[in-house]
């Protein structure tokens, strides 16, 4: 009986949950003429309910332009902030660590620039940048010490492959990880997040599963019924939730037999998933380009957050009942 609750958690049920949400887009109000660009990174403040965002500036580069790329909005869509015009040319990672500052990775480099990793205050005074050769910096979190954690590399079976440690000043303290399918091996390892023990959730794109760790790399253990995720992020009350933005169930890349495209939402405790937001894009299951979020975040009343590359917008989902 206990392996049958098992593959009922784990199985072909935690692709199958019920959708409670509604959507809602066109919330988060940008100034007059600007719109949208390519969109991944997305969290919460440490106040619990506004938005920060890193947004590629109207396009899905921010080469050559002028706009501020990091955006803070409140609840209701109201443009609160925005900073870093002309820093990055591919905002891609974003992480509000428990001071309220904003950090944020450049996912591509171009003439000397890029490839950093740089640390905001809520005003957008520059911090930090961590003095580091990086190769294509994913994602960014930050341990409840201050330790800072890198994903880095965002091409499968090419350059880089691993998760680098920092300590909250700035020093490497160390790396681990390369590329392959096996425990502690990455393809891809495109997203981060803490939850309330301490352990380091890793979003092994490629690989289709969620590799869990301790803060020196131990391998604890992997999940794959949340999907190829993109996006992971942990709230308060230890709820995971996690964007796919990529399965398809044809051979090639994206390669993910029966993973459903869309937001996957259930415990970082035990795994199981209770909610699936669907990837709305999908016509009678055609493959569109990237399209529902590649980035996720969930405030305090648990409204989730969705950034959006291929279709550049940033959605709000919201209980039905609310």
């Amino acid at each position: 009986m206990k392996y049958t609750v098992i593959l009922l958690a784990f199985g072909a049920n935690a692709f199958s949950q019920p959708n409670p949400y509604r959507t809602i887009e066109g919330w988060a109000k940008l100034p007059a003429g600007r719109t949208w660009g390519s969109t991944s990174a997305v969290d919460i403040d440490h106040d619990g309910r506004s938005v920060w965002v890193g947004e590629r500036c109207g396009a899905n580069s921010c080469a050559g332009k002028t706009d501020d790329p990091i955006l803070h909005f409140d609840a209701t869509g109201k443009l609160l902030k925005s900073f870093g015009s002309g820093m990055f040319l591919f905002p891609h990672g974003i992480a509000v660590d428990h001071d309220g500052d904003v950090w944020i990775t450049d996912g591509q480099s171009q003439n000397g620039k890029g490839f950093t990793v740089v640390k905001f205050s809520p005003e957008g005074k520059v911090l930090m940048t961590l003095n580091y050769a990086f190769n294509q910096p994913n994602d960014v979190a930050i341990a409840p010490n201050g330790d800072i954690f890198v994903a880095e590399g965002h091409t499968p079976a090419m350059g880089t492959a691993r998760i680098l440690k920092f300590s909250k000043d700035g020093n490497f303290l160390k790396e681990w990880g390369k590329h392959g399918s096996a425990p502690g091996e990455f393809e891809v390892p495109h997203a981060l997040a803490f939850d309330s023990r301490g352990r380091l959730f890793v979003g092994d794109r490629a690989n289709n599963r969620i590799q869990i760790f301790d803060q020196d790399g131990k391998f604890l253990d992997q999940w794959k019924q949340f999907g190829r995720p993109s996006g992971v992020y942990i709230d308060r009350r230890d709820i995971l939730y996690v964007t796919d933005s990529e399965s398809t169930d044809k051979e090639g890349y994206g390669y993910n037999p029966g993973g459903k495209r869309g937001i996957r939402i259930g415990s970082a405790t035990d795994g199981v998933v209770t909610a699936f937001i669907p990837d709305p894009l999908i016509p009678n299951g055609a493959l569109p380009a990237t399209s529902i979020s590649e980035g996720v975040a969930a405030d305090v009343d648990g409204v989730v957050y969705g950034a959006e590359v291929g279709s550049k917008s940033l959605k709000r989902y919201v209980r039905a009942s609310q």
